[in-house]
């Protein structure tokens, strides 16, 4: 080439064609000592600057996330202050509500809050909405179902606000730290994960600001725009209370033993079978009773699914359980084998449990053992509304893990005080029949029609088989038949079931 000119001319045309600008050379190298420059970039401002800052206006909606269960202070603090600051008319998109969130009440009163979608509620929150606090309907969706609506846009997130146990002044974050000081862990942030993706303002709050780069992090800087450091983002002893508790309820062992026998009997629990528990003290406590029977057969699980406890981490410890797939910790002991253990993986709520995901961890999943607030004579199951009409549970992954499941158990007792469990109708349907197959009570099991190769195989067991009819009269006998609950007009919940696709409604209570 003779000139630097034909040079520049054929630089021109290459350009041209591939449609690219052609370089101007003006980067300009910036020589300011890095510990320095890093502060510079730092997302780090108040609470109120990122409020700002992320653009909220009256009508957006927002996201929070429950890994820290009744100890949350994320939510509170977050709309204490958007309450302060004037707006109004926001939407609560959060993975479930606790007691924790009680404060909400007074911010619908207000105007503040005008909508909320979650996977559940409990407490004074459920209560009031029960009794048609909120002017629209709560929409409720499964873990799986949230997740995957929010990665396809069905359900859009204006901001994203998550509680995060450490974070670095970029954003980098996770659920635990590698400070022996920590002042809340939670573990996965699998509810969190989907929120901090699609591209919209994500704010971190943490009460452990690290210095860069963290050691961990969940979530990337690239997706987070703002690190506030508050005082505490949560109460790690609050996180194993309530529906993950370790029971010790005589009537609870007994369906857990049973549960057990059912599983051993099913011809699923062989060597590199899969597993998953759900909330409620019977169906945590199935694994310590599968335990021995693991050891005296050398069967070994390949994984472990969902809400990982202590007992789970116990036995992968052990070698009786390869690898845990966590969506939630449900306890401190959890918490930190993610942090430790490279076998303990985190996932994404859409990664967990989405219908739509090919790679999802549920369609790979062997047995779940669930529980129930009812269950009708044809295998429907509540999880969601009381008996009493009133909103006191959650969704969670329940008709994810029952649907994609090969072996559904649900443990149930026969009464709840004076309350039947096995109805006529139940008052929510939040799992469809079609996906339980046994129902174990301590009265008997049932396994569905649909079944009976397995109901030949737990029979043969010596395993005691009932119908559900047989064990909703057993209960009506005891009880008498309950009077019809007083409902009103006005729809204060509406079901969703895995595709988005409306289920069913939950109408107001009236006292």
């Amino acid at each position: 080439m003779k000139t630097t000119e034909d040079r520049r001319a054929l630089i021109q045309e290459v350009a041209e064609h591939l449609n690219i600008n052609v370089s101007d050379c003006n980067d300009k190298k910036v020589a300011t000592p890095r510990t320095e420059y890093q502060k510079e970039c730092s997302k780090v401002v108040t609470l109120e600057e990122a409020i700002r800052k992320v653009g909220l206006k009256d009508g957006m909606t927002i996201s929070f996330h429950h890994h820290f269960r009744k100890g949350d202070k994320v939510l509170p603090l977050v709309m204490e202050k958007i309450a302060e600051m004037g707006f109004k008319d926001i939407k609560i998109a959060a993975s479930s509500l606790t007691d924790a969130d009680t404060p909400l009440i007074d911010h619908i009163k207000n105007g503040v809050v005008t909508g909320i979608s979650t996977s559940g509620m409990r407490g004074e929150l459920a209560k009031a909405i029960s009794h048609g606090l909120l002017k629209e309907p709560v929409v409720f969706r499964s873990h799986g179902t949230r997740g995957q609506e929010i990665v396809n846009g069905k359900l859009h997130i204006d901001v994203a606000f998550l509680g995060a146990s450490s974070c670095d002044p970029l954003g980098n974050a996770c659920g635990y730290s590698s400070s022996p000081n920590a002042k809340s862990i939670c573990g996965s942030l699998g509810y969190a994960l989907p929120g901090s993706r699609p591209g919209d303002p994500v704010v971190v709050l943490t009460d452990e600001l690290v210095a860069y780069p963290s050691l961990h992090n969940s979530i990337c800087d690239r997706d987070v725009d703002y690190v506030v450091a508050v005082d505490s983002v949560g109460d790690s002893s609050m996180i194993a209370s309530g529906a993950i508790r370790d029971t010790k309820n005589p009537r609870d062992i007994l369906l857990a033993q049973t549960a057990a026998k059912v599983m051993i009997n099913s011809g699923y629990m062989k060597n590199g079978f899969s597993i998953q528990t759900g909330s409620g003290g019977a169906s945590l406590a199935v694994v310590k009773y599968i335990r021995q029977y693991m050891i005296d057969n050398n069967i070994k699980a390949s994984f472990a699914l969902g809400g990982i406890t202590a007992h789970m981490v116990k036995m992968h410890e052990e070698g009786l359980i390869d690898r845990l797939v966590d969506v939630q910790s449900f306890d401190k002991v959890a918490a930190e084998s993610l942090r430790t253990d490279p076998m303990h993986k985190e996932v994404a709520a859409n990664e967990y449990a989405s219908a739509e995901e090919q790679g999802a961890a549920t369609h790979f999943l062997d047995i779940v053992v669930l529980s129930a607030l009812e269950v009708d004579v044809n295998f429907n199951v509540n999880v969601l509304v009381g008996s009493d009409g009133i909103i006191r549970g959650a969704i969670g992954g329940h008709p994810d893990t029952a649907a994609d499941s090969a072996l559904s158990v649900i443990v149930c007792p026969l009464l709840r005080g004076r309350i039947p469990c096995i109805v006529d109708h139940v008052t929510t349907l939040i799992t469809p029949g079609e996906n339980v197959d046994v129902v174990v009570t301590e009265y008997g099991v049932a396994v569905n029609p649909q079944r009976p190769e397995l109901a030949a195989k737990l029979e043969a067991s010596g395993i005691k088989l009932v119908t559900l009819e047989e064990l909703r009269d057993r209960a009506l006998r005891t009880i008498g038949t309950p009077d019809p609950l007083p409902f009103g007009d006005k729809v204060v919940g509406v079901v969703l079931n895995r595709h988005g696709q409306v289920q069913d409604v939950i109408r107001n209570i009236i006292e």
